[in-house]
């Protein structure tokens, strides 16, 4: 093997500073990548390139970007962002990182163990919670453990919850994010010194995936993080962050809460232990809800699309020595401005499914509480207010998943509701959940009074339907067919029928 030439040869093609990072940086391996870069041409050869075709200053570059000049400290800020980037792995999140900044910004202002008391005042609310919402709700008590958590004790049992919720969208954007930069990014492999990037498009594509994981990973730190300081239980942003059934409060964020209030104390907490087990019972008991939500994101997610002029421009901007700088940027508008037929209805099945969560939970919360607590009024309307102003769950679907909801929606859902009720009972309320296909639409949002009549139209032509097919298919399953127009069909097993007889075999089927 023939011996490297010295560490100022210009026959390398690259600067005494750059070469003196690259072997602190690679180690052992510098020799090889320094070969390799002589073969090339130096830095130049690796094919870098600016919008205008001329090739990239990297000297330039890094003062540009505030680099320091001394090897050792430019040495220190790459080994962080390397170590970033392996620990990332092929996942789509960095979850280590994720956890990592979530613990952090969650102790940020203090975060105290949840004491004996503040235990007994959580598991009384509750209790207190499910006895009246039995009066409100046909709906049974979601059962599970009650629980009163500190915020770092919310962030490790919610972490997984977001595993589904951003997943998705990580997955889509590190896909093109690979695809998109990853011949550019081709040339900057050699430099990382990371295991599996040996200059080709798959390694550049896979540093991109990874660099896209520790991306998210920071998001949904922050995300979580911050949540665990606003949020008062485990169903703040419409879809539970808990698996398995049972109810959640903050004792510390209640408190916080009620201070800035008229409202006693205990009234507060009561009024959101009711919303809790509200939610609880809802998603505990209409099964298909969670995955229905969940599926909408997954929807919109496939449809992600990179800006590349948008992403080139913020990329362009990028302070590499701050590390919240690339998560800024390529949160900052990169995706495509337009979206799909497929994304515009994926998105209006999740906007329109979370407000009629919220919107429910919202009138039963009030029938529950009105009879008992004198606040119920005005603690109602803060709630609409904290949702309409950008509350945890605006928030973390604009960070996450991209999404501006629109909390007006959550308004108009809580008069569906009230209506649905007014022309039936809380039964009739109820029994909507009992199926996607039942569902109101946002034409039912934008118009409450008219629900049950869209409703009964609806109904009339399912009939009209499975008669026609019954007489396609068969005379005598037409002949069973059911008139619509002919009333209810009577019952077989109700006496006095003289088709037949109650207990026979033809009855019980």
């Amino acid at each position: 093997m023939s011996t490297p030439p010295p560490d100022n040869d210009p026959g390398r093609g690259v600067p005494p500073q750059w070469e003196q990072l690259l072997r602190q940086v690679l180690g052992p391996d510098a020799d090889a990548v320094l070969e390799e870069l002589a073969e090339r041409g130096g830095l130049e050869g690796l094919g870098l390139t600016g919008p205008d075709g001329a090739p990239v200053d990297l000297a330039g570059l890094a003062a540009a970007a505030g680099l320091p000049d001394d090897p050792a400290a430019l040495g220190q800020i790459l080994a962080q962002v390397q170590r970033m980037l392996a620990s990332s792995g092929d996942q789509p999140v960095n979850w280590d990182l994720a956890r990592d900044l979530a613990r952090q910004a969650a102790v940020a202002e203090g975060d105290p163990s949840v004491n004996e008391a503040q235990r007994r005042e959580v598991t009384s609310a509750f209790s207190v919670a499910e006895l009246w919402l039995d009066a409100a709700t046909d709906l049974p008590p979601s059962g599970g453990p009650v629980r009163a958590w500190s915020r770092s004790e919310w962030v490790e049992h919610t972490l997984g919850a977001w595993h589904a919720l951003a997943g998705p969208v990580a997955t889509s954007v590190a896909d093109a994010l690979a695809a998109s930069l990853g011949p550019q990014a081709e040339g900057l492999t050699a430099i990382t010194g990371m295991p599996g990037t040996e200059g080709t498009g798959a390694g550049a594509g896979q540093m991109m995936r990874q660099l896209g994981g520790a991306v998210f990973g920071m998001q949904v730190g922050q995300a979580a993080g911050t949540l665990s300081r606003e949020v008062f239980g485990s169903t703040d942003i419409g879809i539970p962050l808990t698996e398995g059934p049972g109810v959640v409060l903050l004792p510390r964020n209640v408190a916080q809460f009620a201070e800035g209030l008229d409202a006693p104390a205990d009234e507060v907490r009561l009024f959101l232990a009711i919303r809790e087990a509200a939610h609880a019972r809802l998603f505990t008991h209409v099964g298909w809800l969670r995955g229905h939500l969940l599926g909408a994101v997954e929807a919109y997610a496939r449809g992600i699309r990179i800006d590349m002029e948008t992403l080139e421009d913020a990329v362009r901007s990028i302070d590499v020595t701050d590390p919240h700088a690339l998560q800024s940027a390529l949160s900052g508008g990169v995706f495509a401005p337009g979206t799909t037929p497929d994304q515009d209805a994926a998105l209006l099945r999740l906007e329109t499914a979370l407000a009629l969560v919220e919107g429910w939970v919202d009138e039963v919360t009030a029938a529950a509480a009105a009879p008992h607590l004198p606040h119920t009024a005005a603690l109602r309307e803060m709630m609409r207010r904290r949702r309409a102003a950008g509350g945890p769950a605006e928030d973390t679907f604009a960070t996450l998943v991209g999404l501006e909801l629109r909390p007006r929606r959550s308004r108009d859902a809580a008069r569906l509701w009230a209506q649905i009720t007014s022309d039936g009972s809380t039964s009739a309320r109820d029994a909507v959940w009992g199926h996607p296909d039942l569902l109101p639409t946002g034409e039912d949002l934008d118009d409450p009074s008219g629900y049950a009549a869209r409703r009964a139209e609806a109904s009339s032509d399912h009939a009209d339907l499975d008669r026609a097919l019954a007489e396609i298919f068969g005379s005598d399953d037409a002949a069973d067919a059911p008139d619509a127009s002919a009333g209810p069909a009577p019952d077989p097993e109700e006496p006095g029928t003289p088709d037949e007889a109650p207990g026979t075999p033809e009855a019980r089927s």
